[in-house]
This record gives C-alpha cells, sequence and structure tokens, in this order.
C-alpha cells in the first residue's frame, strides 16, 4: 500500500511539474491585440501597417511603430482578394510587406500527435517506475541473509581505539596481549605447533569496557574489526540468522588476519532446547551455526571471535568448551587506582580549575563502571556549559556525582514545615548511627534535598576498596539502614512511609546473611537458592525450585526477623544515648538543609565524639 501511493505521488509530482513546464513556454509575456479586418483595413490605408505575416488563417501584423496585432482571413479566399473586397486602396497594399510562413514538419506533427502520445508516456512512467520499486525489493529479499556487521578498517584512524585509551583492566590487557600478538605474527606460533585460538569470551558487569577493550585488541593488531550485536543475527524467518552467520565469517577470513566482536551473546548463545520450537528454533539454528563456524576454522584462517557478555551463567556449554571460547576474560568493576586512570583519560580535552584532584572523585565512586565514571565526567562538563562557566571544578564533579547515583536535585520539590522536621530526623538518625559504629563507611554528606526518587539521602563512602564483608559490618550496616526508622519512632513515636527503601534494603541484607552467606547460628553454613534457572519462552515458569522445605523456610524468615528486630534495638540505643548530637544534626538540617563532610565532623567532635578518618 506505502509502494502505490508512493507512485501515486511521484506521478501527480511529474504531471504538476510537466503543466507548469507547457504554460511557461507557451505563454508570451506580450501578447498581441486581437482586431478585426475592417481595423486592418483602416490602418492600411491610413499607412500604420508595415508588415503583415500570414501563417494558416492567422494574420501577424506588425505596425509601423513596432506594436503587434492579429487577426484571421477568410479561409477559401487569397488575403489580397479579401482586403481589396474590404476596400483597400492598391497602392497602399502595395507598401506592405507580405509574407506566409508553415510549421515545420516537427512540430506539425508534434501538435498532432502529442494529445495521444501524453497520456501514454504518464502511463508508462507510472509503470516503469512501479516495476522499479518491485526490482529493489526483490534484490532487498535476495540480500536479507547478508550479514549487518560494520567494520572499523586499520587506516580508520578516526575510529581506532589501542590499550592506551583503555584504562582500569590491566589483567584482562594482559591476558589479551597474546592475541594481538597472534593476529601480527601468527606463522611464529604456527610453526611451534601451538593451536590457535578461536574465541575470546569478555565477562563483567554492564559499562566495564568490553566492547571498547575488544576494538583496542585490533586497533593494536591492526586488523579488521567487524562487529555486530548479537540480536542482529536473528530475524522472524527461520535461517536468516544463520546466513547471516556464515556470511559474516566469509567476510571476515577475506580479510584475514581479522577480529569478528558479538555483542550481547547472550541474546544467542543461551541453553539449548529451552524454547517452544525445539531445533527449528531460529534462535537456535543462529547458534548452531556458529558454533561450526568455529568448528571449522582452519590454522592458517587468521581470524579471532570475541564476544561480549554480562550473563555467562546462561551460555550454552558448547559455547565454551575447549576449541571454542576457551579464553574467557573477567573484568572486574575498577578499584580506586584504576578509577584514577578512567577519569584521567575521560578529562582528556576538558578544561579542568586547579582545585580539582581526581583522586579524591576517585575516592567518592566506589562501585562505579567506566561507563559511570564517563558519565560523571560528562555530566559536570554539561552542569558548567549551562551556567555558561569555562572550567570544571570539583564542586561540579561532586553534583554529578550525586546524580549519576540518585538523580538530578528536585528544587522544586518544597517540603511542608512537617515534612521537612521529619526528613530531617529521619536522615540525622542514619547519620549519627553511621558515625558511632565501627565497620561503617565514613559520612560524607547529609541532606533533605530533594534528588531523583529521594526525598533526602545520606552519603556513605567507603575508605578503601574491599572485597569481603564480614558479619559484623553486615549487622551494623543494618543497623545503620534502620537508623532513620528507628529515629522517627524515638522523637515522633510515629511511623511514616520515608522508610519504605531502607526497610526493603535492610531485609535483602539480612535474607542475604542467612541464605548465602551461612551467617545465622541457627541455620549454619548452609547456602539456599542455587538451583535457580532462567526463562526463556517455554522453560516452565516453576523452575526456580526452592531447595529447602517450610520448615526450614520458617526458620529462615525468624531468623531474618531476628537480625532486624536487633539491628533496630542497637540503632534505638545509640539515639537515646546521643539524643543531643541527634537534635544538633537534625537542627542544623532543617536551618541549612545539607551538611558536608568537614561541618558534620566539627559538630561530632563539639559532643565529644571520634570521627572516622577518610584520606585526603
Amino acid at each position: 500500500m506505502k509502494l502505490f501511493t508512493k507512485n501515486i505521488l511521484a506521478a501527480f509530482a511529474i504531471l504538476f511539474v510537466l503543466a507548469m513546464t507547457w504554460s511557461l513556454f507557451s505563454s508570451q509575456p506580450d501578447e498581441p491585440k486581437e482586431i478585426s479586418l475592417s481595423e486592418l483595413v483602416s490602418g492600411i490605408n491610413s499607412g500604420q501597417v508595415r508588415e503583415i505575416v500570414i501563417s494558416g488563417d492567422d494574420l501577424n501584423i506588425v505596425l509601423i511603430d513596432g506594436t503587434k496585432q492579429i487577426t484571421k482571413k477568410e479561409s477559401e479566399a487569397p488575403l489580397s482578394e479579401t482586403l481589396i473586397n474590404y476596400g483597400v486602396a492598391k497602392e497602399q497594399f502595395e507598401k506592405v510587406a507580405i509574407s506566409v510562413t508553415g510549421p515545420t514538419g516537427f512540430m506539425f506533427w508534434l501538435g498532432a500527435l502529442l494529445p495521444f502520445l501524453l497520456p501514454l508516456l504518464l502511463i508508462g512512467l507510472f509503470f516503469w517506475i512501479a516495476a522499479r520499486n518491485v526490482q529493489r525489493a526483490n534484490l532487498q529479499a535476495f540480500t536479507f541473509g547478508q550479514s549487518k556487521a560494520r567494520v572499523i578498517l586499520p587506516d580508520n584512524k578516526k575510529e581506532q581505539v589501542t590499550f592506551k585509551d583503555v584504562a582500569g583492566v590491566k589483567e584482562a590487557k594482559d591476558e589479551l596481549i597474546e592475541i594481538v600478538q597472534f593476529l601480527k605474527s601468527p606463522s611464529k606460533f604456527i610453526a611451534i605447533g601451538a593451536r590457535i585460538p578461536k574465541g575470546v569470551l569478555l565477562m563483567g558487569a554492564p559499562g566495564t569496557g568490553k566492547t571498547l577493550l575488544a576494538r583496542a585488541v585490533a586497533g593494536e593488531a591492526g586488523v579488521p574489526f567487524f562487529y555486530l550485536s548479537a540480536s542482529e543475527f536473528v530475524e522472524m524467518f527461520v535461517g536468516v540468522g544463520a546466513s547471516r552467520v556464515r556470511d559474516l565469517f566469509k567476510m571476515a577470513k577475506k580479510s584475514s588476519p581479522a577480529i569478528i566482536f558479538i555483542d550481547e551473546i547472550d541474546a544467542i548463545g543461551r541453553h539449548r532446547g529451552a524454547g517452544l520450537g525445539g531445533g527449528h528454533d531460529e534462535r537456535e539454528q543462529t547458534l548452531n551455526q556458529i558454533l561450526v563456524e568455529l568448528d571449522g576454522f582452519e590454522p592458517h584462517e587468521a581470524v579471532i571471535v570475541m564476544a561480549a557478555t554480562n550473563r555467562p551463567d546462561v551460555l550454552d556449554p558448547a559455547l565454551l568448551r575447549p576449541g571454542r571460547f576457551d579464553r574467557r576474560v573477567v573484568l572486574d568493576l575498577p578499584d580506586i587506582n584504576e578509577r584514577e586512570q578512567i577519569l584521567k583519560i575521560h578529562a582528556r580535552g576538558k578544561p579542568f580549575s586547579e582545585d580539582v584532584n581526581l583522586r579524591r572523585v576517585a575516592e567518592r565512586t566506589p562501585g562505579f563502571s567506566g561507563a559511570d565514571l564517563q558519565n560523571l565526567v560528562n555530566e559536570s562538563a554539561i552542569l558548567v556549559a549551562r551556567h555558561d562557566r569555562k572550567n570544571i571544578t570539583m564542586a561540579d564533579l561532586f553534583s554529578s556525582i550525586e546524580k549519576v547515583l540518585l538523580g538530578p536535585e528536585r528544587k522544586s520539590h518544597i517540603l511542608s514545615e512537617a515534612e521537612k522536621k521529619i526528613t530531617a530526623y529521619h536522615e540525622a538518625g542514619h547519620a549519627l548511627v553511621a558515625a558511632v559504629l565501627p565497620e561503617v563507611d565514613p559520612v560524607h554528606k547529609v541532606t533533605i534535598i530533594s534528588r531523583g526518587r529521594a526525598g533526602g539521602y545520606t552519603l556513605k563512602l567507603p575508605s578503601e576498596d574491599r572485597r569481603l564483608f564480614s558479619k559484623s559490618h553486615f549487622l551494623n550496616e543494618l543497623a545503620v539502614a534502620l537508623g532513620g526508622y528507628a529515629s522517627e519512632k524515638f522523637i515522633f513515636n510515629e511511623l511514616t512511609t520515608g522508610a519504605s527503601n531502607d526497610l526493603r534494603n535492610a531485609t535483602d541484607i539480612a535474607r542475604s546473611m542467612v541464605t548465602r552467606f551461612g551467617m545465622s547460628d541457627k541455620i549454619g553454613p548452609v547456602a539456599f537458592g542455587s538451583r535457580e534457572e532462567y526463562i526463556f519462552l517455554g522453560k516452565e515458569f516453576s523452575s526456580h525450585e526452592k531447595d529447602y522445605s517450610e520448615s526450614i523456610a520458617a526458620l529462615v524468615d525468624g531468623e531474618v526477623s531476628g537480625f532486624m528486630k536487633r539491628a533496630l534495638k542497637q540503632a534505638l540505643e545509640i539515639l537515646k544515648k546521643h539524643k543531643d548530637v541527634l537534635e544538633a544534626i537534625a537542627q542544623k538540617l532543617i536551618k541549612e538543609e545539607t551538611i558536608e563532610r568537614e561541618n558534620f565532623n566539627k559538630l561530632l567532635k563539639s559532643f565529644g565524639l571520634k570521627t572516622k578518618q577518610v584520606p585526603a
């Protein structure tokens, strides 16, 4: 229907252009005046007529002053006879130049045939356009199974990425150096009898730089880089994905040595046999073709397949066996030193003020991935541009950290006096419990200004990166999470919905302590919920099996509740013991809305409380 409408519009456009052209050429800017034969006779007798041009029955008259006129003669009588009959003086008639013109053969036939040929030409043009579009659609059908991979060639300096553009993944780069060496000189490895690596699987959390690292390998080796997402293989037609896989590998082999990069391979690489279509499922056929292509490599074909996923647990075992994706590179979230290196890379070309210390920014961003850090620097640059300033300051970077973590400030969200007071005591409860308990991260900021979905927040950041967490750490974190809840209950003897998110997070921590970390004395060193299956199409929806009895479930619930109640009791004891400090923090929040780390520590010292050391 769209094709037909397009053709109709094209035909109307052509007709419009032809009509405009015809009117342009057929119209004359100075149309001659039409007169009668008697007026012509009067003009000849008075000596005003200089020339008469006979064209058929038309008489084109030119006067002495150059004026043009037109009239018609009698069709069956000569002009001289007609004019004499109308009373033209013979001597005056002889002074007038008489000439006869006739249409040329081309114009004659054009005038005769154009009314018949024009409609036929328009109809023919319409069918030609329609046939051309159909032919184009047929060509698209023939190319439907071709690969849609994009290619970055080695000579494309604009898009080329090398290892110096990637920071924070030192171990991963060390692991991939042998891939670079093989692509540069495969004969050295083949001569010694080494088996050529075929597949490299990059595994890691979202934003850790898997795609960037794959491009860096191609840039270091100076080879073509074919890349596409796994979802681009799969279409609604069965067999298209497999055809595209064959075409992609064919292109790469012609350009070898080369790298094929498949992003989010879990889109097609999940466990086979999980769909309603069985072996005829399009996703499974695409996966089967990839497996065949990996096994079909010859030793002299220097083509490396790299794939990225953040869900390695759902991949088909056939993908991960030796000979296929037998190189597995894990990309972890960066530590403080790696975050500083990443920030330096993203700071290139951006104007920073002299007070900017990227080390302090790295300290405030634990758990940030490389993509988060890039977004952080970009948000700070946008903030500076919005305020028409020239340099990025530390305040801009700190504000952008909170924006990335929680969302933008909602300054228009004005709290009533009662809500402001409740929020102030709630956040003061979190901050005070965090300041008193050991093994809790230092408080960097307390505010009651809404940001994102949070009405207020207490920002705690670790002094150093940690991989292991103790039971006492989790118990103290539970008390901190319930500090706001306890403060509302203690001060107002009433509870609000403001603690809903705190309760959810605290419950998750307590349940993980019982069911994952073996930190319950009653249940002991047992982990539950390990037999988790992932749903795909026809997979049984009951596949999330319980691997413990109802009596154990009741015991788990009791232990979780016990952890929560003990944490609440601990938080209430701290708040009652240091009620004066709680009041001071809350009143300062009501007055100033935000307390930064330095002012918060000064306030604690004024009441004789120790402050936690934070690296400068």
